[in-house]
């Protein structure tokens, strides 16, 4: 996976309405004299980047909210995580645009609050995976329709600010790409650290006790690392549905569910997911770019569906 990724990395810098070769990319940025390896410096590689941890913070997210939730089917975008991250951090920047560098904070509350929201509505003796996901779907629903109501307010600030938020990674800058190594490389780290506790979560409840794991608080601390991946991401790459789906099934039939191994296999595999729809939405129609959360809701789409039909049972058991 690190290799296909390098591979994927510099495909993506090479390839585009400015074509530049291997060996001029190399010594361009080397160098900085070449002025088309500079363009491709200040506009090409914080897209890269970004897509690469969004699609990394995304996979690793969907991993943590399966391993808590006990389900297949659990990730940010259908549950209604992405959906109230965006909400709340649009809001915020709509108002105090000059806390950019903070809306990864923002984005952070409007996730646990959706979280919150999905825990709570779902909790009835117990955490029932079908439930969790129908009130995901629901909260998803009220979340999203918010924020189009917000976007639809016909006001340019909001429509500027919009933006920043929408699910397409062009026009990214070096500044974004500091956000999102900041607060998505402590969520991953985070995630590697609570990777025993996700081997844990797998088996029983009782079993999960007897070892000495505290099952509530080993939720809680997972789900808000799993939030601060998600809402990362969408702040500053917008709302990408299905890495979180895709990543972690295709992770468990190629390293298995040891979770130690699976979270840093995920974080490599969602990088090279979004890179590929990222580069592929803007080389395939050039020079008209197709966003890539377009391109992963086509792919995860029929996926989606293959996963729930092949679920019959509970996740875990």
């Amino acid at each position: 996976m690190i290799v296909l990724l390098v591979g994927v990395v510099l495909y993506s810098a090479m390839t585009g309405s400015l074509r530049v070769g291997a060996l001029q990319l190399i010594q361009g940025l080397w160098t900085g004299d070449d002025a088309q390896v500079n363009v491709v410096r200040d506009l090409r590689l914080p897209r890269i980047i970004i897509a690469v941890m969004a699609g990394a913070a995304l996979a690793v997210a969907g991993v943590l909210f399966q391993a808590v939730m006990k389900n297949p089917l659990a990730d940010s975008g259908v549950i209604g995580i992405s959906s109230g991250a965006a909400l709340v951090s649009l809001i915020a920047v709509t108002i105090f645009p000059a806390l950019y560098f903070w809306m990864p904070v923002f984005s952070f509350l409007g996730g646990a609050l959706a979280c919150l929201m999905v825990y709570g509505f779902s909790w009835r003796s117990g955490l029932h995976p079908v439930r969790l996901i129908l009130i995901g779907v629901a909260v998803n629903a009220i979340f999203s329709g918010l924020g189009q109501s917000f976007n639809y307010r016909g006001s340019y600030a909001v429509t500027s600010i919009n933006q920043v938020t929408t699910s397409t990674l062009s026009m990214k800058k070096w500044i974004d790409v500091d956000v999102m190594l900041w607060y998505g490389g402590i969520g991953l780290v985070l995630a590697l650290l609570v990777a025993t506790w996700c081997n844990y979560l797998s088996l029983q409840e009782k079993t999960a006790r007897n070892l000495g794991l505290n099952v509530t608080l080993a939720r809680v601390l997972i789900s808000i690392v799993a939030v601060i991946l998600a809402s990362t991401a969408t702040a500053i790459a917008g709302v990408i549905v299905f890495i979180g789906l895709l990543i972690p099934h295709i992770g468990r039939q190629l390293v298995g569910s040891d979770h130690k191994w699976l979270i840093p296999f995920s974080a490599l595999a969602g990088g090279v997911l979004l890179l590929l729809a990222d580069t592929l939405g803007r080389t395939v129609l050039a020079p008209q770019e197709i966003p890539a959360s377009i391109i992963m809701a086509v792919i995860g789409g029929p996926f989606l569906i293959f996963l729930i039909r092949r679920s019959d049972r509970i996740y875990g058991r």
